[in-house]
């Protein structure tokens, strides 16, 4: 937490210690863990315990709030004022742990972790010519309120004054050297940073008649965030390219290159993807941050019976699995998540991807690479030589892929793979439609999982609401559950960039495959009725595993009916 007890290196002056034995907050032997640790680590008490989580923050800010007569700020639970921000600069409020919440009357209310820092409180208070009130915050919840209340468009603006001028003055053949010049390299930084913080997964750069837009996607909707002059649109472009490795000197063919950035300790890997427009080159930059990457099954938001039947599948030693979906419904994730639990120094996991999103270590990872000659199918035989246990398939896209993966569960591979449809039925018309023979379909399927992914309202603002009556039907007739109350977008938070969501979750549809639905699949029979056997068989679809999610406060009713109900 940062907070300045006005502690000794042996002890505390204030009577700490006493307070939180008697509120139990903590016991004799937690007590004696802390000082051990304090002594140790030559590091104040209040350190030790949040080090040793023996006690939670907003506890120990409750008490301590008493002790130094200071109320005690709950940023979850707080806006912070425009108008107060803009009295201090970031850097300030990064050096200090601490964030400007409220101008009244002529007083500033700063958030601070240590409130005792007089000569801080001193210096702002003479820069912004008003009293300076102070209250107790938590310092990784004003480390998050700074990520997402200070933004990058006042330094951006600055950057591009300083180059904006000369790139009037060039040519669409920008030289490297141009383009390399601090203003321009400067503001590249500040907008994949301000990406970054607002938890984007991709970043759009798209040249308009008069202005250069860039809008971020998060939790899956685009948003407009920048608005710069079109001026600027080449240089930055190019400096784009030079980093991902790719031919500025081309602009008319699509080209693809990759760049790592570093925030902080994040280590981030991203995917540049260029392409003409009427107006100029565009790009996309598609985020992937390593340290998002490595989920297991339970995170991915599974509900128990569908966990099973994934942990059925994983422990199955030879046959073809598929993750179906739409584009950007994280059928990658759920891959990665899938080879991650499967991942023992006794197997031999290979992959082929187009392209590695995100690098494993012990597991074999392969690129197509066209260039080369690198195809999926290609790539898929070369590994067959090569011993595997397990074989991740970034996709299927055509009949002579899903022949090979056939091959390779029939003869004795575990095959994890994703193809394009929009349900677990689906997949097997969808196999029969790339030309593969019923009888191998059933004779390597173990199973299928579909999947969406939508936007879990965020818990600390959303918006509970009584469901109409027509809703309660569709719940009733659904799930048999009758809610007697749901939640909608939040109002906007500190926790959440003011959106109202946080985060997304999947929805999945997950199906072992049966004899009786082989047997359906064997005889033609037509989808429809294999969906009926197959949910009379426990089968839960992407509609009801939405409104169980709808249900337990995770999502918005809305969200389902955007995402599974209209597209059905």
């Amino acid at each position: 937490m940062g907070i300045n007890l006005h502690e000794n290196k042996t002890g505390p002056r204030w009577n700490l210690t006493d307070l939180l034995l008697e509120e139990k907050l903590i016991t004799q032997a937690n007590l004696d863990l802390a000082v051990e640790t304090q002594i140790k680590e030559n590091i104040r008490l209040s350190e030790a315990l949040l080090k040793l989580n023996l006690i939670k923050p907003h506890d120990l800010a409750a008490i301590l709030s008493v002790q130094l007569n200071l109320p005690f700020i709950d940023l979850q639970r707080h806006k912070i004022q425009p108008a107060a921000l803009r009295l201090v600069p970031e850097a300030t409020a990064r050096k200090h742990v601490l964030i400007p919440l409220d101008v009244v009357g002529d007083s500033l209310m700063l958030v601070m972790a240590d409130p005792q820092d007089i000569q801080t409180i001193q210096d702002i208070q003479a820069q912004v010519k008003m009293k300076v009130e102070v209250a107790l915050g938590i310092s990784t919840d004003i480390m998050k309120a700074i990520n997402l209340n200070y933004r990058s468009g006042a330094e951006i603006e600055k950057r591009v004054q300083e180059f904006a001028p000369a790139a009037v003055k060039t040519t669409a053949a920008l030289t490297e050297e141009l383009v390399a010049r601090t203003p321009i390299a400067e503001t590249v930084d500040l907008i994949i940073t301000q990406s970054i913080r607002d938890r984007a997964s991709d970043i759009h750069i798209e040249p308009q008649e008069d202005r250069l837009r860039i809008r971020f996607r998060i939790d899956g909707t685009l948003h407009d965030i920048f608005s710069l002059p079109i001026s600027v649109h080449i240089p930055l472009v190019s400096r784009i390219k030079i980093l991902a490795e790719m031919n500025i000197a081309e602009q008319r063919r699509p080209q693809d290159g990759q760049m790592p950035f570093n925030i902080g300790d994040k280590h981030i890997d991203i995917r540049v993807a260029s392409l003409a427009t009427a107006y100029g080159e565009r790009l996309a930059l598609r985020i992937l941050d390593k340290s998002l990457a490595l989920f297991t099954l339970p995170e991915l938001g599974l509900l128990p019976d569908s966990l099973n039947k994934f942990e059925t599948i994983v422990g199955s030693p030879y046959g073809l699995f598929l993750v179906a979906g739409t584009t950007g419904s994280g059928k990658t994730t759920t891959l990665y998540a899938l080879i991650n639990s499967l991942n023992r120094s006794e197997r031999n996991i290979m992959t082929i991807e187009d392209p590695i999103e995100y690098r494993f270590s012990d597991i074999n990872q392969t690129q197509v690479n066209l260039k080369a000659g690198i195809t999926f199918p290609i790539g898929l035989r070369s590994l067959m030589r090569h011993d595997p246990n397990i074989i991740l398939v970034g996709e299927i896209r055509d009949r002579e892929t899903a022949a090979i993966a056939i091959q390779a569960s029939l003869t004795g591979q575990l095959v994890l793979s994703s193809i394009h449809a929009n349900t677990d039925i689906g997949v097997l018309f969808r196999l029969l439609d790339l030309g593969v023979e019923p009888y191998l379909i059933v004779s390597t399927l173990i199973g299928i999982s579909t999947q969406r992914m939508v936007r879990r309202v965020c818990p600390h603002c959303r918006i509970s609401y009584k469901p109409a009556a027509a809703e309660q039907k569709l719940f009733y007739s659904e799930i048999g559950e009758t809610p007697e109350k749901l939640y909608r977008q939040g109002s906007g938070c500190n926790l959440c960039a003011n959106t109202g969501f946080q985060g997304r979750v999947g929805i999945f549809e997950v199906m072992l495959m049966s004899d009786t639905i082989r047997k359906m699949l064997i005889n033609s029979v037509s989808a429809v009725e294999i969906e009926e056997e197959a949910v009379k068989e426990g089968l839960v679809t992407l509609k009801k595993d939405g409104l169980h999610k709808v249900v337990a406060g995770l999502i918005p009713l809305e969200e389902v009916q955007r995402s599974v109900l209209a597209a059905r």
